[in-house]
């Protein structure tokens, strides 16, 4: 990970917040031979006593499923929005030009639930997503049960309890506040997803700059 202390975000809600935003995670492990495997799927968060867990689910038999069956040990990856930073906004242009991106990873070692958790588990994810609204027909609750009985033994939820975190928020903090703010004023003009990095950085302005 790219370690520099100007690109670390230290307050434990900020990157509460941006991995519930950004639940999509890149989820890493490897077999017992070594070799690796990787999925994406959605995660939720629970806090209990002062420690993380992540919580989500994946497809029985695949390569994964097995390979985390043999090796518990796991990486969690958080991504948020990314953009292209050109050193013809910064003051001083004769430097390598960079990107500013954010990126939580989180390890802990993967337990397998039983299947009342799944339950209970699909409850919560489908609810969350469906923006808690019960009526919705594609939640759990409402749901027929020929579907579920065939997906649900397709499928396994899993915990993962966060041992190890660590995050780069990479936002030009190293940067001179003219710089910093030509950087916001470029991204916020293509708009999309560099208008919300320049969010990100505009967010940390007086903290940055009014000492």
């Amino acid at each position: 990970m790219y370690n520099f202390s100007y690109f670390k975000e230290k307050d434990k809600q900020v990157l509460l917040r941006f991995l519930n935003d950004y639940p999509f995670a890149f989820l890493t492990g490897s077999n017992s031979a070594g070799q690796q495997v990787a999925t994406q799927v959605p995660i939720l968060i629970e806090e209990r006593e002062g420690d993380w867990y992540l919580q989500g689910h994946i497809m029985r038999k695949t390569d994964h499923h097995k390979a985390f069956l043999e090796n518990d040990q796991i990486l969690a990856v958080f991504t948020g929005p990314h953009a292209y930073v050109s050193a013809t906004w910064y003051t001083d242009q004769q430097m390598g030009s960079t990107w500013n991106y954010m990126s939580v990873h989180l390890k802990g070692r993967i337990r397998f639930l039983p299947e009342e958790d799944l339950i209970a588990f699909m409850k919560n994810l489908t609810l969350k997503f469906e923006n808690n609204n019960s009526d919705s027909p594609t939640i759990y609750d409402n749901l027929p049960d020929d579907y579920l009985n065939k997906m649900l033994p397709a499928i396994s939820a899993f915990e993962i309890k966060v041992e190890e975190m660590e995050n780069v928020f990479k936002l030009s903090q190293n940067r001179d506040e003219e710089s910093y703010r030509n950087i916001i004023a470029h991204l916020e003009e293509q708009r999309g997803i560099s208008a919300l990095v320049a969010t990100e950085m505009r967010n940390r302005l007086n903290e940055l700059f009014n000492k």
